[in-house]
């Protein structure tokens, strides 16, 4: 059997550095035989410079916005940035499917081997059902008044029922600010112990709603004719008022967490889910509120830090090496272990597909990448 055999500058298995000199053995369809001293390793060594790593999971991205790149500028603020969303997200069908398919390519060429993709409508699902990379869709719902609950909810299963043929696929909650606590029992009580994402903390727009009223979010709602004026803010953040909605059974993605606190992992720790994991997303939180996620939460969190692109719409590219750049920039005492760890084990294991992707382990197919100068090739 031929194997193929992969020496780097050093050799990141998705968990920790290997050993120097360490050779990775592949079989011929990326299959992980072992990690070998070079001693040991043989002939046929394909010599790598840079670092070699289990291939990334983009841990949140918006494939149906592909389409916007471009067309809204960055530094709007979230409620400018949301209703520019809403206003230019319709376009020709072609347009939004050709958009979908070149952001998969890109990602693929990024050394991208899953993603876990926020979905509002079907477009995706075409290029879903060839790709290679592995998908996970969350169709998401959103409505906060609480009679629309139930028609929001039923539009979400419909999509969701198509999407789950051709991979896994959930239902979820958009943010704590768009989605109604009967809308949230709808949610929590259709699949209890299934993975769910939402998005968390992006603004301060989100905390000033729920802490006190006085919000940007309120012009948000006057603009798209819903009348929220039954709403008293609860006095506490965006997270805390909604985790009493959170069903236990159900591992959690919180995506952004820019605003996230320590009185908030606190509050998480008495309301627990299943499994939570922290997504954060610099590129984007730079593009729309130059914003980024406190380091108090990445070095308390190193277990369950994943990391994500966003959209097209958010950002200049879908390449979570130039997220992990833009995070080493900020904050450069991160060691580069847990930033890979972030972007390889942590985001498999989030998504449920550690049993494949991730980590060099006998078994799995994770891809092989090498990253040289925050550039990455993709090697299987």
């Amino acid at each position: 059997m031929a194997y193929r055999k992969f020496r780097g500058t050093k050799l990141f298995t998705g968990k920790s550095w290997a050993p120097e000199d360490s050779v990775l053995i592949t079989l011929p369809g990326g299959q992980v035989e072992a990690i070998v001293p070079a001693s040991e390793a043989g002939e046929d060594i394909q010599a790598i410079e840079g670092i070699l790593s289990p291939g990334f999971i983009n841990a949140h991205c918006h494939l149906e916005l592909s389409h916007m790149k471009s067309q809204i500028p960055p530094h709007t603020g979230m409620v400018p940035f949301l209703l520019r969303v809403m206003t230019n997200r319709q376009a020709a069908i072609e347009t939004i499917q050709e958009s979908i398919y070149l952001a998969d390519q890109q990602m693929q060429k990024e050394g991208i081997v899953a993603v876990a993709d926020i979905c509002n409508t079907l477009h995706s699902l075409e290029t879903k059902k060839s790709s290679p990379l592995q998908y996970h869709s969350f169709v998401e719902v959103s409505g906060f008044i609480g009679n629309t609950a139930q028609n929001r909810f039923d539009q979400g299963r419909a999509a969701w029922e198509k999407f789950r043929e051709f991979g896994p696929a959930s239902i979820v909650p958009h943010a704590p600010y768009s989605v109604s606590p009967e809308l949230f029992r709808l949610i929590n009580e259709f699949d209890p112990g299934c993975l769910l994402s939402m998005h968390n903390q992006e603004s301060k727009a989100e905390n000033d709603f729920f802490l006190t009223g006085q919000s940007a979010l309120r012009d948000l709602y006057t603009a798209i004719g819903v009348n929220i004026g039954f709403f008293q803010p609860p006095q506490t953040t965006s997270l805390q008022a909604v985790l009493p909605y959170m069903n236990p059974a159900n591992k959690l993605i919180l995506v952004h967490n820019v605003l996230t606190s320590m009185d908030d992992l606190v509050c998480l720790e008495k309301h627990p889910v299943a499994d939570t994991y922290f997504c954060v997303c610099p590129g984007a939180n730079q593009y729309i509120n130059q914003s980024m996620p406190p380091r108090f939460l990445l070095d308390d969190q190193v277990e369950k830090i994943v990391i994500g692109t966003d959209s097209l719409a958010s950002n200049y590219q879908l390449s979570i090496t130039e997220e992990l750049k833009l995070l080493a920039d900020f904050y450069p005492e991160i060691p580069m272990s847990h930033l890979l760890q972030w972007a390889t084990m942590n985001g498999a294991m989030a998504l449920n597909m550690d049993k494949k992707l991730g980590s060099f382990e006998k078994g799995k197919t994770p891809g092989v990448i090498a990253l040289n100068n925050w550039q990455v090739t993709r090697l299987l």
